[in-house]
């Protein structure tokens, strides 16, 4: 089976897209950062600015530099700023993502599938699903379908209280991408639902995602290859440089 057959596997069961879901599946193996060539950089001022700047990297292979893609761009992120997906060893004041916290997450992830609310585009090599009227992504810890995306008319255990209706979000769920957080494995009440997304404005943040103008977005979905393994880090600037050489980041200024 090639690369990208078992990447694409990888990435439905990452983001529990499915078009008839019954029980959860077996945690998904996440995919590894050190073998990713493409990589989309986001750093805030500090853990509680919400307004950030982004750009996108490209590397032919794990031995060779980071070069910048395209144009610096503006995003922002969640309402109260960034906190840790997991707390850096011995560090017990860190701030780390709850469910409903209003905070994106820092760290590293892989940025899994695509989404929108009219037929896949041709530029986009991602995997797509169409937004429906019963397309959910369920916000519920207590649901055996927490974190994932489900189509609630297919779905034979219908056990969540919460969940956002994805069709009826507005313009910002025009076009989107899901963020592969909280899923290798998923643990309850640890944050759910997080994708890149159009913003509503260029300073409003978001309950927890990631967003941009509609024209960045658009250009990134499409830059995006399920081959190259695109990832997505982001922190505030001070962290970004702290971890930089470690985690073989790219230079941003």
């Amino acid at each position: 089976m090639s690369f990208c057959r078992v990447f694409l596997c990888t990435l439905a069961l990452a983001v529990g897209i499915s078009a008839q879901v019954k029980k959860p599946e077996a945690p998904p193996v996440k995919p590894d950062f050190g073998g990713s060539q493409q990589l989309v950089v986001v750093i805030t001022r500090d853990w509680n600015s919400v307004e950030g700047r982004g750009h996108m990297f490209e590397r032919k292979n794990a031995g060779t530099k980071w070069k910048a893609d395209g144009e610096e761009f503006a995003a922002v992120v969640g309402r109260n700023g960034l906190a840790w997906a997991e707390a850096p060893a011995g560090d017990t004041t860190a701030k780390v993502k709850k469910e409903g916290d209003g905070n994106a997450p820092a760290g590293i992830f892989p940025l899994t599938a695509a989404f929108g609310k009219g037929s896949k585009p041709n530029a986009v090599e991602l995997s797509y699903t169409k937004l429906e009227e019963f397309t959910e992504c369920v916000d519920d810890p207590h649901s055996q379908f927490y974190n994932r995306i489900v189509n609630r008319m297919h779905v034979g255990n219908f056990d969540w209280k919460s969940s956002e209706k994805m069709l009826a979000v507005g313009e910002q769920y025009d076009l989107g991408i899901f963020v592969g957080y909280n899923s290798y494995p998923v643990q309850k009440g640890r944050g759910s639902c997080i994708f890149l997304h159009i913003w509503k404005s260029p300073t409003e943040g978001t309950a927890g995602c990631t967003a941009m103008e509609r024209r960045m977005l658009e250009g990134l979905v499409a830059w995006a290859i399920p081959s190259k393994n695109p990832h997505i880090v982001q922190l505030p600037a001070d962290v970004y440089e702290k971890y930089r050489k470690s985690w073989n980041l790219p230079k941003f200024k």
